[in-house]
């Protein structure tokens, strides 16, 4: 190696180790928690009036646009809504974090594969995420940890 490739090299070495030592596994899960935990949470908050007051506009769209196979439309909505407020809130707080990250691995792959099969590059990044905290956990910063849950 020359002395000038080892120059070019250097800084981008020395910005891997220091990446290394800050992002460490424990942060990266708990940011993926809280990212994954911000896009369910705002969908379902999108759904209701209040605390959990379901709108009528939400049961419109699950009869129309959000209709999927074997669940009545308003059980649908009710399951959806109230799923993407309870796993979020568990991510945040790092609890039952594989269970909740499954679960929205399920509801991505019905979205994807009954609502918006070509939003596929959005849900791949969504399962991605979700992957990862259903291998990984929750993390140092989690409950899960704390409460000594795999």
């Amino acid at each position: 190696m020359t002395d000038q490739t080892l120059s070019l090299r250097l800084p981008f070495e020395r910005f891997a180790q220091l990446a290394q030592k800050v992002l460490t596994e424990d942060v990266l899960t708990l940011v993926t928690r809280l990212g994954v935990a911000a896009i369910f949470f705002e969908s379902g908050r999108t759904k209701v009036d209040g605390i959990l007051h379901i709108k009528d506009s939400t049961y419109s769209l699950f009869e129309t646009e959000y209709h999927v196979p074997l669940l009545p439309p308003a059980v649908a909505a009710h399951a959806a809504t109230y799923s993407e407020h309870l796993f979020s809130i568990l991510l945040v707080l790092g609890l039952f974090t594989r269970l909740s990250a499954l679960a929205f691995l399920g509801m991505t792959a019905v979205i994807e594969i009954f609502v918006y099969p070509d939003a596929w590059p959005t849900h791949l990044s969504w399962a991605g995420l979700l992957l990862f905290l259903i291998a990984r956990g929750g993390g140092r910063f989690s409950l899960d940890r704390v409460l000594k849950i795999p």
